[in-house]
């Protein structure tokens, strides 16, 4: 039948791809490769904890998507496997605030949540720590994307509580893995912790390459799609587009988008027309994955950034208190953590008879932001 929706692509039992489970966001390969120095640094840093004692502290620092937190399940998962070290990691992009990371570190080692009300941060954190002196335990706590608890104004408490927990109760043994991207300005927002409280044991992760130094995508590629399916030149596209964005995570769902673009017009072949009408979707993985962090004043203000994109921070406030009824101090806070997550690009310019003053512009097309503000 020439209406038939079927018709054109490949049978339900028919697959470009060997194993697309491998382009979840959970998956965790067995064989992870290219990072055997980061993984000896990271285990390194926590033989100590598996003889009973604390543990260095690590910073784990990399661009978007380059295995920082798969680094850290792996080597989790071996401690978890081979020894009695306890082991938590918290996802900072859902759990942004002290209280919260404090929760599920409590969750991670009662095995059961801490009540959602009535109980004081002071008193959920004295039950953790007698918890691991009773046990004799060693407890290392990952603080993954740990950017969005200085984005929250939440880092220095929660580091300093983690870091001095021995002070507040003798015998506490606790490390901590810190997990950030790229940006040093992170590090602006530590305040109270001073030097000698931080990770002293840094790695970091390298960001994706482009042509003649690439982290040999054409075998990646194998692992993902079966013999005797043909990728042309795709692999290296796939390559070329995920060095321009700057995020793996990018190159994974554009595999994936470009196969089943392939299976909807029943061909065994990924082509490069299959590759760039994946990327047109597949480019906008960073802005999706950071949009879900946004309360709903910082979504209404990037609204207004977009309908404004280009234009003075005093203009853009205006329309955002007219609409909001927000001061300028909390749109001050927005506008520094969307500059933080890279949607917006925050400015200074001299402006004839004023000075300086902020210009604020969207990374993407304002088209591009609504859209996925409407379906969040």
């Amino acid at each position: 039948m020439a209406d038939d929706p079927e018709e054109g692509m490949l049978s339900w039992d028919e697959s470009v791809f060997r194993n697309e489970h491998v382009f979840e966001i959970d998956y965790v390969p067995e064989t992870f490769a290219h990072r055997e120095s980061e993984m000896r640094s990271l285990k390194y840093a926590l033989r100590p904890a598996a003889r009973g004692s604390r543990p260095l502290n690590v910073i784990a620092r990399g661009p978007p998507g380059t295995g920082k937190t798969t680094a850290v399940q792996k080597v989790f998962g071996e401690l978890g496997a081979q020894t009695d070290v306890r082991t938590v990691r918290v996802n900072c992009q859902v759990d942004s605030t002290r209280y919260s990371v404090f929760s599920r570190i409590f969750e991670g080692i009662f095995e059961y949540e801490p009540p959602s009300s009535g109980i004081s941060f002071k008193k959920l954190f004295r039950q953790i720590t007698e918890k691991l002196v009773e046990e004799d335990e060693v407890l290392v706590v990952a603080l993954d994307d740990v950017n969005y608890l200085f984005y929250e104004g939440e880092a220095s408490d929660t580091l300093y509580s983690l870091l001095r927990a021995h002070e507040a109760h003798s015998g506490a043994k606790i490390g901590v893995i810190v997990v950030l991207g790229p940006e040093p300005r992170c590090h602006r927002g530590l305040g109270r912790p001073r030097p000698e409280r931080l990770p002293p044991r840094r790695g970091v992760l390298p960001g994706v390459r482009p042509r003649g130094n690439r982290r040999h995508p054409p075998r990646t590629c194998r692992a993902r799609f079966p013999r005797g399916r043909r990728l042309d030149r795709s692999p290296d596209e796939v390559a070329e587009l995920t060095a321009e964005s700057g995020d793996l995570r990018v190159g994974i769902d554009l595999l994936r988008r470009a196969g089943l673009n392939a299976e909807m017009r029943a061909s065994r072949t990924v082509s490069l027309q299959d590759v760039e009408e994946a990327y047109e979707k597949s480019k906008y993985v960073h802005l999706s994955h950071s949009l879900q962090a946004l309360s709903d004043s910082e979504i209404e203000l990037l609204e207004v950034i977009a309908q404004h994109d280009g234009e003075r921070a005093g203009d853009v406030y205006d329309a955002f208190h007219d609409q909001t009824g927000l001061g300028y101090t909390r749109y001050s806070e927005i506008i520094n953590k969307l500059d933080q997550l890279d949607i917006i690009d925050a400015t200074y310019t001299n402006v004839e008879g004023r000075g300086r003053s902020r210009q604020l512009s969207l990374r993407y097309e304002p088209d591009a932001v609504l859209n996925r503000l409407e379906g969040s």
